[in-house]
């Protein structure tokens, strides 16, 4: 995947790919103050767009909550981008969409680790921002949110909600609820699969892969810890089928990208992510929580 992603103090992942993605009218407005200067709610059967108050992200106008969970979106991020990601966020956590959280103890860490995701629409929206102290945070585009992506038969452009999304919940929650397991240093049942993946255990990029890796992310500004980050994402999106049609676009990175590909070739990480233990999602998101 041609993204470059760093790690920073706060753990924001920094994502620089930029895009552009046209929107209908009918989009809900790039900028939800209405002339009255007050946030529409937008029009989504299950959560509401509220203008946020929060004083350490006071740049930022308004937000959603999802099951505690806050998504950040600056003035010009889309509300259907930011709706788009909320559901997606709640179809993660609660995937049979009965209204109750799969496993509250995922959720339960990323509020204590006061977990949030923020949207912003040019590079200077991160810029800008200040990192609140103590918050474990993830970052995504407005322009890299493709709301039909899903709907659309998995082609075109990746929507990029599907990976950003599932980071805070594995950053913030599955590796804090279940640290022997899914944290992201290396000895871990995660990790130790990532080595395996990788042909090697490399705390930096080597200079080549082993030519019997199958993943094999070469970006310099990634470390370890977020090389596992990533692995974390391929591996369970190529369950779900997000990947199936993507094998050209990201094999130089991630060659498994189907599930029956990670079943066969990298049954370690398989077992563990369908493992019933953790209650991981078993249907991809499309966006459309309970309805």
């Amino acid at each position: 995947m041609n993204r470059v992603i760093s790690l920073i103090l706060f753990s924001v992942i920094i994502v620089i790919t930029m895009g552009c993605v046209s929107c209908s009218k009918n989009d809900n407005l790039i900028n939800s103050e209405n002339q009255e200067g007050n946030i529409n709610e937008g029009n989504d059967p299950n959560f509401k767009i509220v203008s946020n108050t929060d004083q350490e992200l006071s740049s930022i106008n308004r937000k959603v909550v999802v099951f505690g969970i806050e998504i950040y979106a600056v003035s010009t991020v889309e509300d259907s981008k930011l709706l788009h990601a909320a559901n997606v966020m709640a179809q993660y956590l609660d995937n049979d969409e009965n209204g109750v959280i799969d496993n509250q103890n995922v959720v339960d860490k990323m509020l204590e680790n006061k977990a949030f995701l923020v949207m912003w629409k040019t590079e200077s929206d991160l810029s800008s921002l200040n990192p609140p102290p103590g918050r474990l945070g993830q970052d995504l585009g407005n322009d890299e949110t493709v709301p039909n992506f899903v709907s659309g038969g998995k082609t075109g452009r990746f929507d990029a909600s599907l990976e950003e999304v599932w980071h805070i919940i594995t950053h913030a929650g599955y590796s804090k609820a279940y640290p022997n397991v899914f944290a992201e240093n290396a000895g871990t049942s995660l990790t130790n699969a990532m080595d395996v993946a990788r042909g090697g255990n490399f705390t930096s990029i080597p200079s080549s892969y082993p030519t019997e890796a199958w993943y094999t992310y070469d970006d310099s500004t990634c470390a370890y810890d977020c090389q596992a980050t990533e692995y974390f994402y391929w591996a369970m999106t190529s369950i779900l089928g997000a990947q199936v049609n993507r094998l050209d676009e990201i094999q130089q990175e991630w060659r498994l990208n189907t599930k029956e590909k990670v079943q066969t070739t990298d049954s370690a990480i398989y077992n563990l992510l369908t493992n019933p233990t953790y209650k991981f999602p078993i249907n991809l998101p499309d966006g459309t929580y309970k309805r």
